[in-house]
């Protein structure tokens, strides 16, 4: 399912965790992430962000499903599974891209 997405999608689902100035490099400036509620405006918070809670557990991502909602967006579905509270969680990835960077990422269910 990888191969469909655009290649800097792809590569934040191929990334690992350590990889974190790789990580930012995947946004724009100016980019927003929004993840269990809380949202992270620039390369600054979202490094931040990266370092700290999304990767304060332990987890898998098996993805479900992609597509694109217009030319510059796309949805990927997906399960993580992992040592978090629950242990299984399904969500849902919406990026909008800004050229070939993402400009703006929200995580939810």
């Amino acid at each position: 399912m990888l191969d469909q997405l655009p290649p800097v999608v792809r590569r934040y689902f191929e990334l690992d965790p350590s990889e974190i100035e790789q990580f930012v490099a995947l946004f724009s400036e100016d980019a927003t992430v929004v993840d269990e509620r809380e949202t992270y405006h620039g390369t600054l918070a979202i490094r931040s962000w990266r370092a700290g809670p999304a990767v304060k557990y332990t987890y898998t991502t098996e993805l479900s499903d992609a597509e694109s909602d217009d030319a510059d967006g796309w949805v990927v579905s997906g399960r993580l599974i992992g040592d978090f509270p629950g242990g299984i969680a399904d969500l849902h990835w919406e990026f909008k891209l800004a050229g070939e960077l993402i400009s703006r990422l929200v995580i939810a269910p």
